[in-house]
């Protein structure tokens, strides 16, 4: 789909994009520098393309999506450069990001690689060591450049080779947004949202059920990261409870149980449906799992008193059918 250096001898730039505003503003400053852009987003279970997909369209900027549940995993299990404030390894996960993308570069004809970081935006993962340590790891080194803070850090190749003139990058810095917000303004660029999460692996919450599954299964893997993302949970020894909480979890739960999960629902009347994941794979939860499951789904049901495992109906994921 793309020539080399691009239509017209135009140098072409693999731009990682997340679809927050600074990495709109890359792609958009690099365009103005005479460099053709393609973005690349990924996705986990712990974020998704969708921003992506909308800035992305929204700009006009081709998208290349990439999964990279597997080595991410890895990644958040043990992160060479540590943990944030919850359970996300941003420096190991951007340096992954930029290792993937580096992979891509060849097929899609890229000169190099850039991002949207701002040099001190993110105290942790945007400062001058993890920037550095984020080109290093990822192999990319100077083919990597930065072009909202540039002219703050070393000259990288794409600079030294002219395919972009540093003097028109930029030197923004800090976690203020107001540069950011007056370029966005200048160029045209109205529509981009608000910085929030959007990974899962900065909320409180999703962290202490992520640390609790990696306690109990180290070798976990994205199956059973999508069930923690799931309703009420509570552990009983080695097998994982999770209570749907609305028609809309019992149904996810229907669609993610694996043919050795069991689950339950009241045999006479709608209400939760209650998942049992036995560690390790393939083993049963024992009776006192079952009658836990009962008393919770008579619990949160309509009759709001525990049942008992005779009023249960039991079966095994891909069996049964989904109810309210």
């Amino acid at each position: 789909m793309y020539g080399k250096s691009g239509e017209g001898g135009k140098r072409r730039a693999l731009v990682l994009f997340s679809g927050g505003l600074d990495s709109m503003l890359a792609c958009e400053l690099l365009r103005r520098c005479g460099v053709e852009t393609v973005g690349i987003t990924f996705t986990s279970p712990f974020f998704g393309s969708a921003k992506a997909e909308r800035a992305a369209a929204y700009l006009g900027v081709p998208l290349v999506i990439a999964d990279v549940t597997e080595p991410h995993l890895e990644v958040v299990k043990e992160p060479r450069f540590g943990y944030g404030k919850n359970l996300n390894p941003c420096v190991d996960c951007h340096a992954l990001m930029v290792s993937e993308a580096l992979a891509e570069m060849a097929g899609l004809r890229a000169d190099f690689l850039a991002t949207g970081e701002v040099l001190g935006e993110r105290p942790k993962s945007q400062n001058r060591q993890a920037l550095e340590q984020v080109a290093r790891a990822s192999g990319a080194g100077d083919l990597l450049l930065r072009p909202l803070s540039a002219r703050l850090l070393p000259e990288t190749r794409p600079e030294r080779e002219g395919w972009v003139e540093r003097e028109r990058l930029l030197d923004i810095s800090g976690r203020s947004r107001r540069r950011q917000m007056e370029l966005a303004e200048r160029w045209g660029i109205r529509e981009y949202e608000t910085p929030a999460g959007g990974c899962l692996l900065t909320d409180p919450g999703f962290s202490a059920r992520l640390r609790e599954l990696l306690s109990r299964v180290p070798e976990c893997d994205r199956q059973d990261v999508e069930l923690i993302k799931l309703g009420r949970q509570m552990w009983r020894g080695s097998t994982l409870l999770v209570l749907g909480r609305r028609h809309e979890e019992n149904l996810r739960l229907h669609e993610i149980a694996l043919p050795e999960d069991t689950l339950c629902r009241e045999r006479e009347r709608p209400g939760p449906t209650a998942l049992l994941r036995a560690y390790p794979r393939g083993a049963s939860p024992g009776h006192e799992d079952l009658r836990e499951a009962a008393r919770l789904l008579g619990l949160y049901g309509k009759g709001k008193t525990p049942l008992g495992v005779e009023e249960l109906l039991i079966y095994r994921g891909g069996e049964g059918a989904p109810h309210g």
